[in-house]
């Protein structure tokens, strides 16, 4: 039986550097699910994905599809997840060879690069497909959000953790990269924003600091 909560956060507390980030954070994501946290700068937004991504120490407790996140199965558990930055760090070579190449990694085995799905993805994403013979060095800091999320879409994780990862974007293309990724019933996304009028879904807001109860 599937589980219903992709993610589930309880009572997270983090210091970093002798600075107390947040303390006793709760929230829990359905499958499908889409929600954005917004919180000021400094706040400790990105922390709490680096947290799911077991990039960074906390205390509490972190279940993805209902298994514990630990040293011993943060491996098998990022593969339930695809991460895109604000600054996506893409390397250089084409735009193709970047997108192709997870599918030669051990994590990916069973996965296939499928350039059919690459092209719809540019066309929901409004990006031309000449793009994919371009050097990443080339692109503008749009173009490389874009292809960052298409890079993580390829991989079909069942939570997508995005952080600002559509700042670059005008008004527009955001408002057709949200829309696409809002008729995903099958993603659920946690994405975080300082401005609640820059990237948000409809499945919930959260103020970070409104999701901490301040139990240690």
């Amino acid at each position: 039986m599937e589980h219903e909560d992709i993610l589930n956060i309880r009572n997270l507390s983090v210091r970093l550097d002798g600075t107390q980030l947040f303390r006793g954070v709760s929230l829990a994501v359905n499958v499908g699910e889409k929600i954005t946290i917004t919180g000021l700068s400094g706040s400790g937004k990105s922390t709490l994905l680096r947290c799911v991504l077991g990039f960074v120490p906390f205390q509490g407790e972190i279940l993805i599809a209902g298994t514990p996140l630990n040293a011993r199965t943060v491996w098998q558990l990022r593969r339930q997840l695809a991460y895109v930055a604000q600054e996506p760090e893409l390397g250089d070579g084409t735009v193709q060879a970047l997108l192709a190449r997870p599918f030669s990694y051990k994590a990916n085995q069973g996965l296939a690069y499928g350039r059919e799905e690459v092209d719809q993805l540019f066309e929901h994403f409004r990006l031309p497909l000449p793009l994919l013979h371009k050097d990443i060095t080339s692109l503008s800091g749009g173009e490389k959000q874009r292809v960052a999320l298409i890079g993580a879409l390829l991989l079909r994780r069942p939570l997508l953790l995005l952080d600002e990862a559509a700042s670059a974007l005008d008004g527009e293309a955001k408002k057709q990269v949200r829309a696409y990724l809002s008729s995903r019933e099958d993603l659920a996304i946690v994405s975080v924003s300082h401005d609640v009028r820059d990237f948000v879904f409809n499945g919930g807001v959260y103020h970070l600091p409104d999701l901490a109860t301040g139990d240690s």
